[in-house]
Order: C-alpha cells, then structure tokens, then sequence
C-alpha cells in the first residue's frame, strides 16, 4: 500500500495544508492546484508516482484545508501565493523540483521559475497555461470586462464562477463519459469557495490574474533561454484554456512534448489511465 502523508506547516504565520508520497531521497515533484480546487484534485495521481519520486502538493492560502484568511488580513495575489509556497519549499528543504502545474498553479510555478531558474529540473502542465493563444474569449470575456472595471455588473459575471453550478460546469464541460467525475468533488470545492469572506478573497485573486498575463513574454523567456524539459498534457474540451496553449508551448520549446487527451479541464478525474504514463514516460527521461 502507497502511503499518502496528510500534513501542516506553518508558513507566514499560516497553517499551510499539503500532501507529501514517495521517498525523500528521490527527485522532488510540486504539484500546483488551480482553481477552484485543492490538493485533492491529486488524490488519484500520487499513488501512481510515489514509487519512483518525492511528491509535494500544497492548497494554496485560500483554498483547500490551509487556512483562508480574510481579504482584509491578507494580500490575495499570485506573488502572495508563490511567496507562501516558496517559503514552504525551503522550510521542507528543497531545492530542486520538476514543476505540475494546473490552471491558477501556472502563475505560481512560472513566477518560482522566475525567481530560482536553478530549481527548476522539469516542467509538467496540465491546461496550465502561459500563452494568449491558451485562452478561450468566450470565458474570458466576462473576465477581461472585470480587469477593465471592477463595477456591481462586471462583478456579477466573476461571482457566477463561484456558484455550484459553475464549479459543476469547471470538471464535466468537455468530458465525452460525465459519469466518471465523482460529484463530490465539485461539491467539495464549492463548499470551501462559499466559507465566510473567501469570495472576497477569489475577486481580488481574479483581479490579479491579469498580471499573469502581462508576464508570460517574461515567461516564454524564460522557455527560451532555460529550455527546461516541458511535457504540456491537454484536455481537448477544456472550455478555459483551450488546445492552442498547449500547442504555443512549441514556440519557444522545440523539444516540447505535447498530448492533447480526450476530457476537459481536470483530466485526472476523467482521464488518469492516459495521463499516468506520459507523465511517467516523462519523469524517468528526465529525473
């Protein structure tokens, strides 16, 4: 039996959730959720790899089991969430990592890329995103009105985001056979998003997406100069970040593998047997 280890740490002054599988002494890989999720989006994954490698996968501030401070106490922003999950990589002492990142988790990982080049050993994205080409206008419209002015109607359309039905949409668009998402895991979520004041803690995370966007010519060169060994496994379906990010990632790495697998947005939940051995494939040539 793999044991999955269910852990906190204090980092910051917060109660940081995360789970840890796999041999310290072997080569370390960060698993980043996204949104509206947790480390729990892993749960089926980290079975798979503990074998062969280290694994850490924390919920970020605000979601999940760490804690979820209030807006007014704490400065929701993705140099905040990457400020967290760094400290909490050196407080674990690691130093070196391959990256997992998924949606939200991109933005953390590209900006611990950014600040440690050296740490970085690989990279795996699951429709996590890093190019304009990535993101779907019909959802980001409603996104990009909100980044232009944060008034009652432009609110209105990032607060429908944050309801069950929404959440519920999140894993299942996309996906060919709906029944193997288990239910509990949309419920799951959108019982965390409605605890008291977290919804002023996502607006202010939506706000501050824009400033990913304004990095990624940093970030692809970043690809360029680094060329890290970068596997992009995509849910075809996926009404967020579509194909095309996947495919952009090529751009700047040649060397790019790219797998574009039937499903949406979360692949774990809906494809794990096809994605467990590319990313295996991926970690033995390159860890």
């Amino acid at each position: 039996m793999v044991r999955i280890h269910h852990r906190y740490a204090v980092v910051n002054g917060y109660q940081i959730f995360y789970r840890e599988a796999g041999p310290r002494d072997r080569p370390t890989v960060l698993l980043l959720h996204g949104f509206p999720s947790s480390s729990l989006m892993f749960r089926h994954l980290l079975p798979r790899l503990a074998d062969r490698w280290h694994l850490v996968a924390p919920d970020h501030v605000g979601f999940g089991l760490s804690d979820a401070p209030t807006a007014d106490t704490f400065t929701y922003s993705f140099d905040s969430l990457t400020d967290i999950t760094a400290t909490l990589l050196r407080q674990l002492g690691i130093e070196r990592y391959c990256l997992f990142v998924h949606d939200h988790g991109a933005p953390i990982g590209w900006r611990l890329a950014l600040r440690t080049p050296a740490a970085v050993t690989a990279i795996i994205t699951q429709n996590g995103n890093a190019y304009d080409e990535g993101l779907q206008p019909e959802f980001f419209t409603a996104v990009r009105d909100y980044w232009r002015e944060q008034i009652p109607r432009t609110e209105a359309g990032i607060r429908e985001a944050l309801t069950l039905e929404l959440t519920r949409w999140r894993y299942l668009a996309g996906v060919t056979d709906e029944t193997l998402v288990d239910p509990t895991t949309w419920t799951h979520d959108h019982d965390l998003l409605s605890r008291p004041d977290n919804d002023r803690a996502q607006l202010a995370l939506f706000r501050d997406y824009a400033t990913n966007l304004a990095l990624y010519p940093e970030v692809q060169r970043y690809f360029r100069e680094r060329q890290a060994p970068l596997l992009a496994i995509w849910g075809r379906g996926d009404p967020i970040f579509g194909p095309a990010g996947a495919l952009a990632f090529t751009t700047d790495l040649p060397n790019a593998e790219v797998h574009l697998v039937d499903g949406g947005h979360f692949l774990l939940e809906s494809a794990l047997d096809e994605v467990v051995p590319l990313v295996r494939g991926f970690l033995d040539r390159h860890l």
